[in-house]
């Protein structure tokens, strides 16, 4: 309090943040800078049984009945990621064990 002058004016951040940070009841910005909008329609999720998991992560459409129609790639994809994981973690197993 004591280091700021009686005359405020304008140009003065401290009033203007002050002001800034008061709420009015008939502010007609308010409606828009406090609530955010969301972009568009959303869409319904898929609500079901959890979905096998495939390579990019991504979601089943909300009309998906839950049956996997696929060839099985994804499937055997991960088996070798899986696999390949766990040897390499078995080898550096190995390779530590006598130390």
């Amino acid at each position: 309090m004591r280091g700021r002058t009686f005359a405020r004016t304008a140009d003065d951040r401290e009033l203007n943040e002050d002001l800034k940070a008061q709420e009015r009841w008939n502010d007609p910005a308010a409606a828009f800078l406090t609530k955010k909008r969301a972009k568009g329609p959303r869409k319904p999720e898929y609500a079901g049984p959890p979905p096998p998991p495939n390579r990019f992560g991504i979601k089943p459409g909300y009309r998906w009945d839950g049956v996997d129609r696929s060839n099985g790639f994804e499937k055997k994809y991960f088996q070798k990621s899986n696999e390949r994981r766990r040897r390499g973690a078995e080898s550096y197993e190995w390779s530590v064990d006598d130390m």
